[in-house]
């Protein structure tokens, strides 16, 4: 199962998100039976419009081989790693000083 949420998200998005995915609440799109081309692909439209719509996507899905089994991938601000913890999965954000560095939409995978 594939699970994208939005925040802020342009209508164009949230539009091509509609089209390939069930929203099941605002900002929230499920995909049951989503194969991983078809994943990665939905992925890399959305990173290719992040820049020009702002806000931030984060999707989540199986993936046995990652912690938890839980693969995650987040584009826009904040970025976060997913953390074993002894035995607790944990949410990591890093601390970057806004003041000294411009801010720039990021696209992490984990």
């Amino acid at each position: 199962m594939v699970v994208i949420v939005t925040r802020d998200a342009a209508d164009r998005t949230r539009g091509f998100l509609a089209s390939c995915l069930l929203e099941i609440a605002p900002g929230v799109y499920v995909g049951p039976r989503m194969n991983p081309a078809v994943r990665e692909r939905v992925w890399a439209v959305l990173c290719e419009w992040q820049p020009l719509t702002g806000g931030s996507v984060v999707m989540t899905w199986n993936d046995h081989r990652a912690i938890g089994g839980l693969g995650l991938a987040v584009l826009g601000t904040p970025p976060v790693t997913l953390v074993d913890l002894d035995g607790v999965f944990l949410l990591h954000k890093s601390l970057k000083s806004s003041r000294l560095e411009p801010k720039s939409p990021e696209s992490k995978v984990v």
